[in-house]
């Protein structure tokens, strides 16, 4: 009778090892290309039990160091250096946790808990942990790719470049104009909200979103400076509202997903435009002035590749831009910004890939010394895909008399480890 007992056992173990062999563990991806040093891994490692292949968890990291050499020149008004600095850092770009669970069919939780830029500048703080993504995914409830919904925080897509998975962008550091798009409207975002997307066979994508708007401390004028270092107080806000359409058009060039990294594998061809608003974001500076604003966003972009080749190209537009939180009287206008990206990626090199990116940006139209412009080139070496990767980038910035006045110019060593 024990002999019966411990062979009922030893072979029900062995049915439950089967079925976790066949979907269990997951984490290569299967369709990836070869590179030096494997196949590239999917966006977190996914655990299946056996007696509910519906239900599902990942977990999985994102780290991303960085080397830097970051010299300024700083001028005075007659355009002569007052001084010239050059800091030598080292720091983790992002640090971050990430887990996901699928409740079902159609259900799943997404969340991640990150510490960004730890140990960066003189300083070397350590930083502090917070959520990023966290947000509820209810995916096809009608059972067609038309309709879905997220809840609570997750990305608005004000910008491609700042909604594309910051594993999956080409430099770590998005553009100025980008990263001030990403808190115009919402908090980094994605500040709780509501959302509903989908797409038509990958021909036309949409996203209609409403939630919390963005924080006062990240609230800038078009000096750069931020409303709660200037004393602003906010008495009033309403919740934020917009959508974004983006369209395929050319049969073949369909985009399927949203990455800056194509591994010379494929084609697309995308356009897009976006437009958010936060109608009332009211209250005093202090100095006493009252302002009453409607922030509005408008986004235009624009993507592709062929093989090696990618394109990427975005326009900001930003209406009721404050020109001063410390002036008496509280003056806006419009600002407008745009960047062009670009990367070739070199297979029979063992995937080397030089790239370049430009940008400027006019922190008030019309009025002279807000301008500020950046330009970037550099190459990255994909060992596993966005797995394994190093990079090399040069940066010079350019900042006009009334956006700090003076010139940055970096030289950063990068690298990736993502699971």
């Amino acid at each position: 009778m024990k002999n019966q007992i411990l062979l009922t056992t030893l072979l029900t173990a062995g049915v439950q090892l089967l079925a976790l062999e066949d979907n269990g563990i997951t984490i290569i991806d299967q369709k990836s290309p070869d590179f030096l040093l494997g196949k590239q891994t999917h966006i977190n490692m996914k655990f299946t039990p056996y007696d509910n292949t519906e239900m599902w968890f990942k977990a999985g990291i994102r780290l991303q160091g960085t080397f830097e050499s970051l010299n300024t020149k700083q001028y005075n008004l007659n355009g002569t250096t007052i001084s010239n600095t050059t800091i030598e850092d080292a720091y983790l770009r992002r640090v971050r946790l990430e887990v996901a669970a699928g409740f079902g069919e159609h259900t799943s939780f997404v969340m991640d808990i990150r510490n960004d830029k730890s140990n960066k500048g003189i300083e070397n703080d350590e930083g502090s942990f917070s959520a990023g993504d966290a947000y509820i995914k209810i995916k096809k409830p009608f059972n067609n790719s038309l309709i879905n919904f997220k809840l609570y925080r997750a990305k608005i897509d004000v910008s491609r470049t700042e909604t594309v998975k910051s594993a999956r962008v080409i430099v770590y550091d998005r553009p100025y104009v980008a990263d001030a798009a990403a808190q115009y409207i919402s908090l980094n975002r994605r500040a709780a909200n509501v959302q509903i997307y989908g797409n038509w066979k990958n021909k036309v994508h949409y996203q209609i979103a409403a939630g919390s708007a963005t924080s006062p401390d990240k609230i800038i004028d078009a000096t750069g400076s931020k409303a709660t270092a200037d004393g602003v107080s906010i008495s009033d806000q309403s919740l934020f509202y917009g959508a974004k359409v983006i369209l395929s058009p050319f049969d073949g060039w369909e985009e399927t997903k949203r990455t800056e990294t194509y591994f010379a594998q494929g084609k697309h061809l995308s356009v897009g435009a976006a437009y958010w608003a936060v109608p009332t974001l009211a209250g005093t500076t202090a100095t006493g002035a009252s302002f009453d604003l409607n922030r509005e966003l408008i986004n235009l972009e624009a993507s592709a590749h062929y093989k090696g080749l990618f394109i990427q190209a975005e326009y900001f537009e930003f209406k009721d831009m404050v020109k001063d939180w410390t002036a008496t009287n509280i003056e806006t206008g419009t600002s407008t910004g745009w960047y062009v990206t670009g990367e070739y990626v070199m297979p029979e090199l063992y995937y080397l890939a030089p790239f370049a990116r430009y940008e400027s940006w006019d922190r008030l139209d019309g009025s002279d010394g807000y301008e500020l412009t950046s330009t970037l080139a550099g190459v990255n070496w994909y060992l596993r895909g966005n797995t394994t990767k190093v990079g090399f980038v040069y940066q010079k910035d350019e900042y006009a008399q009334n956006t700090g006045n003076k010139d940055v110019t970096s030289i950063r060593i990068t690298s990736q480890w993502f699971f």
